[in-house]
């Protein structure tokens, strides 16, 4: 027995009452009532004190009491002599009578007098009954639940008590009982449940005392007594009472050392053994982890391990309830887990990709408040949620991007650049909810951080790109995107609730940081916007018109248009159709709508309206209104909430500052020649959609200061803004007018080429006098015409052009005489000067020739002089479209004289190409096109120069996506299979998928054009694609396997994306038009046995590849098909073609038969391959910027789709070529040797194998090889393919059959097909590969080896041709929209090979292949 401390010494007040206080403690005392002992002793009781028996009242036996109490307080250890007298006392008080008294003041009394006698005889008590020494604490520890009301009178005496067991530890007595446990139990819950909010410091402090002394000092802890600490830490019992969970959290924080074996036991036994059973707590063990760890992780060290056991568990759920907290553990603020325990941190990480979706989301979940109280850890969880942002449940991507999110919107520094990326990559997700997410994210991060600059300069940098990244989404096809977009822009891009000079400061610079493409989107968003307002514009006007059949009929085909610009354009067509409605009927609504997109609405007025339109709309007994929803996101779309007169002139005094140097352009990141750029093209942008607000003196004295300007930008802009607004500057103020019109006759006669453009419109667009006005400029400029000089041609050859076309009443007569003595005969037909044999296919605009520019313009004025007399009365158009089509056979050199160099040719080729296509726009002179001149035209998309078919194929798609061009110019795409660029075959596809959309949408959308459906229905572009596959120069033998692949390679490229969907029966449709055909003869040369045996062999081609593609083919085709009479007869009446043009075989072949090996030019950083594609061969070379070739080769698959894949082919030595580095395929000889790797392709060519199939071709002298070599470059492949060989453009040499190649180089070996061949097989053409059809193989050729032969090795490396784009960011990139219309720029340039031309018999026009470099008549 521990000797106690003395209370004694602490002395008592007699307060009167029977209330006693302590010195240290002044407590009152209730009264209590004794009751006599029943053992027969003699017991002696305090002076004054009478004898205590059941036969006295209550009230007696308090006073009693009371003075006993007192007595026992007064003594201490010392006084043996009381001690003996009071000894039966002492234990007469422990006796039934007051242990189990009914009054509650007598049993206060009683155990404060136990207390003290505890006290008072320690070490020893005076009872030697264990059952009485239980009886007694149990007694004592039901007295203690008085310690719950602290404003009870006996509070004191309560208080009293707990504080002498505290002191004296008296409950160490039970340690000797064997059923102590039972009496610590009830204590500790007594405690635990009396304690509250009203007890003070001192309460909890003697409690605590008392509990760990009982902890510490004991043998151990058992799992009951444990279970009474710990059910105060669970969620529902801390929630109750918050003191008991502070009281437990604090005991288990002073015992740690002597708990922490118990509490690992328990944890042990559920955990690891999986007995439940131990505890009532067994359930709640996770709960119970996560509160100890946060009292204090040392009470945990062994357990932890056992955690990482359940993270493997078998049971999902289970592995979810660890994970979930573990997540709060290594999550907490101030835990340090991860550090401390890795193996741990490294298994919990391994959740992230666990096979149980809720516990990958909630490691997800957990990866927020790690990043934001743990930075350190960051770079551990980049990798899982990069995993994560692709995995495959929707839920887990959006959580990955407002975990990111949240934690940067708290902080950018907790989120690197990484992570940020994830987002960015998920703004292309497939789900819209996950896209909404990360747009919104991005929007609220740039808001914070570039608008607000909350983090400073180095934040704002960080995610600078974001502005740009949110517009590129606008080329998205989702409306949904789209309208995000625009809400993003209005509300976090540039706030529209600024003040108008904050507004358009924020707009000011925004633009002038945006990328080429951003800003593309932008003013594509307000040029969609300003349509819509027009579309809504008109519904009104119609509504102001008489009710009439033509009117519902409009009306309808308007509200289906605007519904098409709202989300769902399902439902929104209804929603729509019921706002139209209202319309109808309510005239205010209509007046405030009308207001809403008047010219002259202000920011302001538009945000009125729109609340005075939706508070009208608004049903209040329907919160959710999913019609108003629609109506708002209209008329979000159509107000004008940043731009109106007010706006203009502060966008122009901001750019006036920067033309001052006032500004703060270097503040704001941008240098002022950039800002007053980018703030003129922003005005441009504006004026078309705005040009009312640009009405002003004061906006148009600060656009002639900018005429007067150095920058030519910036100037042509600002004739532009002229152009666009100025209609009224004649009429209202004249000052302006009178300052204009000689910058503008200026501007037009020796200002750049597109200002001069600008300048002639402009003067055409705002001026009455206007003849008189052109007259000034055409008479001096017409006259002043001098091809010696041809730097001073340009301008005015746009001019004159310009001048022409948009006066031809008044000019064209005597442009005519222009035309003909200076434009033909005197430029066109005289080469001057000698263009630089460097052997470059392109240059960049700054290096060509002015001869060569200025004859581009006269080809430009040819077209713009005839399109503005729009009529061949005087057969002009005849004799340009001869001189044109002469230009393509001369391949742009239409001297023939050998002194242009070949990129001027390209342009030269390129612009008559250009040239004829814009001509076929116009109804009267698309009639008089032949067809051997449209298959001329169309070669152009096979142009030996990537750039000429780049841009070619840009202008054909614009031209045709807006209808202008007929339909047969879509079979153009056709021969896009043949181009050997991956990026330009699937730019061709786009357009294609374009193209055919609007044209059904179209006929959907305008009832009248089913009657214009021969020029319209896409299915029609069959016949037009036939034909001119036939006519294709490649096409030279009807029977020629290798041919036949690469007329169906074409119709394929055509016909997948038409058969995409059955719309109507159509495949049956075009199968019939096929069949027409043979029926028909080919009106180009209708009796030529050999031009209709190749239209019937195509033919023939298309029916096997319609009928092998579609099982709906064999129905009954829904209408007889019209064929063009230009390109065929009429069927004769007793002519019937049933021939089969295509054995079984080849059919066979072409359907199922391996590929024919083909060779690859290595263009725009990667070579490519693709089926039915003949190698560009190419030479190398060390000249800079040039399109250069070797002849390589590399065989790709003849599936449906092998032209979308390609090879990858190791490349050295870099040569610029403008846009895009190209490299130069490195050519080592290596000993032959068989190849087993599929991963390597047919790189590996033979020593004799110089134009692949075909024949052999002589070499010619370096001074007549398409590309200028230096003597040094000559040797680079001395055994390897003849490099001389000259090819014609956009097409490989046309190969012989096998058998002629084997007789010329008996030693080589002919290149593999297929697809990713290692070893090189010879196999004759007619060979088979195992496909989906069986056909009986040929023994392969002999083999002759050779001893000096030795293999080109072409090592192969991965050049990546993008940035990693999915297919939906490729789809939905500026490059590839139909609203941008540049398709085809970010692919850059490529080098490709030359091609002759010449008149070949059979009385038409055809491209061929040849070798000598002789002119052509």
């Amino acid at each position: 027995m521990l000797h106690l401390p003395e209370l004694h010494e602490r002395p008592v007040e007699d307060c009167g009452e029977g209330k006693f206080i302590t010195s240290s403690t002044r407590m009152d005392f209730p009264a209590t009532q004794p009751k006599p002992a029943a053992d027969g002793k003699i017991i002696y009781y305090p002076p004054g004190v009478k004898e205590i028996t059941d036969k006295i009242t209550n009230d007696e036996v308090v006073k009693r009491l009371k003075m006993v109490v007192k007595t026992f307080m007064d003594m201490d250890q010392d006084s043996e002599d009381e001690k003996q007298q009071y000894l039966p006392l002492a234990l007469h008080l422990a006796s039934e009578f007051f242990l189990r008294n009914p009054n509650k003041d007598v049993r206060l009394l009683v155990a404060c007098c136990l207390a003290d006698i505890f006290r008072i005889y320690a070490p020893e008590a005076p009872y030697t009954s264990h059952d009485k020494l239980k009886d007694i604490f149990l007694f004592i520890t039901r007295q203690l639940k008085g310690l719950e009301d602290t404003k009870s009178p006996q509070f004191n005496r309560y208080f009293y008590l707990l504080e002498n067991l505290a002191w004296v530890k008296s409950y160490n007595i039970c340690f000797e009982l064997e059923d102590c446990n039972e009496i610590f139990i009830q204590l500790f819950r007594t405690l635990f449940s009396v304690i509250n909010n009203s007890h003070n410091q001192k309460v909890q402090m003697h409690m605590l005392d008392l509990m760990s002394s009982i902890i510490m000092e004991g043998d151990g802890v058992t799992q009951e007594l444990l279970d009474s600490i710990l059910i105060n830490l669970i969620p529902a019992h801390k929630n109750l009472n918050k003191q008991a969970f502070d009281l437990a959290k604090v005991l288990l924080k002073r015992t740690v050392q002597t708990i922490e074996p118990c509490i690992a036991n328990f944890f042990n036994q559920v955990l690891v053994l999986g007995k439940s059973s131990v505890s009532d707590l067994s359930e709640h063990v996770f709960d119970l982890i996560q509160e100890l760890f946060a009292i204090d992780p040392h009470l945990l060290l062994s357990v932890m391990p056992q955690l990482e056991f359940k993270l493997k568990s078998n049971d999902g759920e289970e592995r979810l309830a660890v994970v979930r907290l573990l997540a709060k553990l290594f999550g907490s603020k101030d835990s340090d887990l991860a550090t401390q325990n890795r193996p741990l941190w490294q298994c919990f990480l391994g959740r992230f990709n666990d096979i149980h979706v809720p516990v990958r989301l909630e490691s997800v979940k957990f990866a927020s408040h790690c990043l934001m109280n743990h930075p350190d850890l960051a770079k551990d969880l980049t990798e899982y949620l990069k995993v994560r942002s692709h995995d495959p449940e929707e839920a887990i991507r959006h959580d990955v991007i407002v975990t990111i999110i949240t934690a940067g919107k708290r902080d950018l520094s907790l989120v690197n650049d990484q992570l940020l990326g994830f987002v960015r990559e998920r703004t292309l997700d497939k789900r819209w909810r996950v896209r909404k997410e990360a747009m919104m994210g991005l929007a609220q991060l740039y808001k914070k951080y570039c608008l607000h600059a909350e983090a400073g300069k180095d934040a704002a940098e960080k995610v600078s790109w974001i502005k740009d990244k949110l517009l590129h989404i606008y080329y998205q096809n989702s409306i949904d995107d789209k309208l995000l977009v625009e809400k993003i822009f209005a509300q976090y891009l540039v706030p529209h609730n600024l003040e108008t000079e904050e507004r358009m400061k924020c707009l000011y610079y925004l633009y002038a940081s945006l990328d080429p493409n951003a800003v593309k989107a932008l003013n594509e968003m307000w040029k969609c916007q300003n349509m819509l307002r027009s579309h809504v514009r008109e519904l009104l006007d119609l509504h102001k018109q008489p009710t009439s059949e033509a009117n519902s009929a409009a009306m309808f085909g308007k509200l289906m248009t605007i519904a098409k610009n709202l989300p769902d354009p399902g439902k929104a067509q209804d929603f729509v159709k019921k706002f139209n409605q209202v319309l109808g009927d309510d005239e205010k609504l209509r007046s405030q709508l009308e207001l809403l997109i008047s010219p002259t609405c202000s920011c302001k007025q538009a945000d009125v309206c729109v609340r005075e339109i939706a508070r009208k709309l608004a049903n209040p007994k329907q919160p959710t209104n999913p019609f108003l929803e629609m109506v708002k996101f209209l008329l979000e779309r159509i107000a004008p909430v940043h731009i109106d007169s007010e706006a203009i002139s502060a966008l122009v005094k901001l750019m006036n500052k920067s033309i001052e140097g006032t500004a703060d352009d270097e503040e704001e990141g941008v240098s002022p020649d950039t800002a007053i750029r980018a703030g003129l093209e922003l005005l441009k942008v504006l004026s078309f959609t705005h040009p009312t607000s640009f009405h002003s003196a004061e906006t148009y004295e600060s656009l002639l200061q900018c005429l007067r300007m150095e920058d030519d930008k910036v100037a042509e802009a600002a004739i532009q803004i002229f152009r666009n607004t100025g209609h009224k500057i004649e009429t209202d103020l004249p000052q302006i007018r009178s300052t204009l019109i000689p910058i503008l006759h200026q501007k037009a006669k020796r200002g750049t080429p597109h200002q001069a453009k600008q300048a002639v419109h402009c003067i055409h667009a705002i001026f009455s006098n206007k003849e008189v006005q052109l007259a000034q400029i055409f008479e001096p400029l017409s006259r002043s015409l001098n091809a010696d000089v041809p730097e001073q041609l340009i301008t005015p050859l746009v001019s004159l052009g310009h001048i022409s076309m948009l006066a031809p009443d008044q000019f064209a007569s005597p442009m005519k005489s222009v035309v003909a003595n200076f434009i033909v005969k005197d430029l066109l037909m005289n080469d001057r000067s000698t263009g630089e044999k460097n052997g470059k296919l392109w240059s960049p605009d700054e290096e060509v020739s002015p001869e060569v520019l200025a004859k581009v313009q006269a080809i430009k004025l040819l077209v713009r002089w005839l399109l503005g007399m729009k009529n061949n009365q005087s057969k002009s158009a005849n004799s340009t479209l001869r001189l044109l089509s002469a230009m393509l056979v001369s391949e742009g050199d239409l001297t023939e004289q050998k002194r242009i160099s070949k990129s001027d040719m390209s342009r030269l080729r390129l612009a008559a190409g250009s040239a004829i296509m814009k001509l076929a726009q116009e109804p009267c002179y698309h009639e008089i096109i032949t067809p051997e001149q449209f298959q001329l035209c169309a070669l152009v998309i096979n142009d030996e120069c990537y750039q000429v078919r780049q841009i070619f194929a840009q202008k054909l798609h614009k031209a045709l996506v807006k209808l202008l061009l007929p339909l047969e110019y879509m079979a153009i795409f056709a021969l896009c299979a043949k181009d050997p660029v991956k990026e330009r075959r699937a730019h061709a596809r786009q357009c294609l998928l374009k193209n055919i959309s609007i044209r059904r949408e179209y006929i959907k959308q305008n009832p009248m054009a089913n009657e214009k459906l021969l020029s319209l229905l896409p299915e029609y572009v069959v016949p037009y694609m036939i034909h001119l596959l036939a006519h294709d120069p490649d096409f030279t033998k009807p029977q020629d396997v290798d041919q036949l692949r690469d007329v169906k390679e074409c119709l394929w490229f055509m016909l997948e994306v038409l058969m995409t969907k059955n719309e109507n029966n159509s495949h049956a449709f075009m199968k019939k038009m096929a069949e027409n055909i043979k029926l028909t003869r080919d009106a180009q040369s209708p009796d030529e046995p050999k031009a209709n045996e190749k239209l019937y062999t195509v033919c023939d081609v298309a029916l096997c590849v319609i009928n092998s593609k579609s099982a709906l083919c064999n129905a009954d085709s829904p209408k007889d098909p019209v064929l063009p009479t230009k390109f065929f007869t009429q069927p004769e009446k007793d002519f019937c073609n049933d021939r089969n043009y295509i054995s079984e075989e080849t059919r066979v072949l072409l359907l199922t038969g391996k590929p024919k090996p083909t060779g690859v030019l290595g263009t725009v950083n990667k070579p490519l391959s693709a089926t039915g594609r003949r190698p560009y061969i190419r030479t190398t070379g060390s000249e800079t910027g040039s399109n250069i070739s070797v002849n390589s080769e590399l065989s790709s698959s003849a599936g449906n789709r092998s032209r979308e894949q390609s090879s990858d082919i190791s490349e050295t030595g870099v040569s610029e070529n403008d846009e895009n580095p190209v490299r130069i395929i490195s050519v080592t000889p290596a000993k032959t040797e068989p190849v087993k790797n599929k991963e390597i392709n047919s790189d590996q060519a033979t020593q004799g194998n110089s134009t692949e199939r075909g024949k052999k071709r002589p070499a010619t002298a370096s001074g007549t090889e398409n590309i200028h070599q230096k003597p040094e470059e000559k040797n680079v492949d001395e055994t390897g393919p003849s490099l001389a060989a000259k090819t014609r453009r956009g097409r490989p040499p046309k190969p012989e059959p096998q058998g002629a190649t084997a007789k010329n180089e008996e030693t080589s070996k002919p290149p593999v097909r297929g697809r990713k061949r290692a070893a090189v097989s010879q196999e004759s053409p007619g060979s088979l590969e195992a496909g989906n059809a069986k056909a009986p193989k040929q023994q392969d050729t002999a083999k002759k080896p050779a001893a000096a032969q030795r293999q080109i090795d072409l090592q192969r490396s991965q050049v990546l041709g993008s940035d990693g784009d999915s297919l939906l960011e490729i789809d939905s990139s500026p490059e590839y929209s139909q609203n941008a219309m540049d398709l085809f720029k970010a692919c850059g340039s490529s080098q490709e090979d030359t091609e002759d031309t010449e008149i070949a018999e059979g009385g038409f026009l055809k491209v061929k292949r040849k070798l000598a470099r002789k002119g052509r008549k």
